[in-house]
């Protein structure tokens, strides 16, 4: 992962309504919600929720699918695990014990 990825990862999920739908989106996994849940269960505006679920696709956050009529969103796992291995890849390199917890 480059830097310029995990900044954008992080700029984007440092918003409140972001973040609370970064969240949703991992408790549904690979079921994924389509964005008329989202805005019911989070109580938001659709234009909000379009503009939010603009700005993490933009960041890679979110994927979506098309079914049939509509569009499922998803958590991309696969990004946040690649910013918590970018996050920890030097850990304890100057440590004397070099462990990590």
């Amino acid at each position: 992962m480059e830097m310029y990825e995990a900044t954008e990862a992080f700029s984007s999920l440092s918003q409140e309504t972001r973040l609370k739908i970064f969240r949703l989106l991992i408790e549904y996994g690979s079921d994924g919600l389509v964005p008329g849940k989202i805005a019911s269960r989070l109580k938001i505006p659709n234009n909000t929720l379009s503009f939010h679920l603009s700005h993490m696709s933009n960041a890679k956050l979110v994927t979506s699918k098309r079914n049939g009529r509509s569009i499922v969103y998803y958590a991309n796992t696969d990004l946040i695990e690649e910013l918590i291995e970018y996050m920890v890849a030097n850990c304890c390199v100057r440590s004397k014990e070099r462990t990590c917890k």
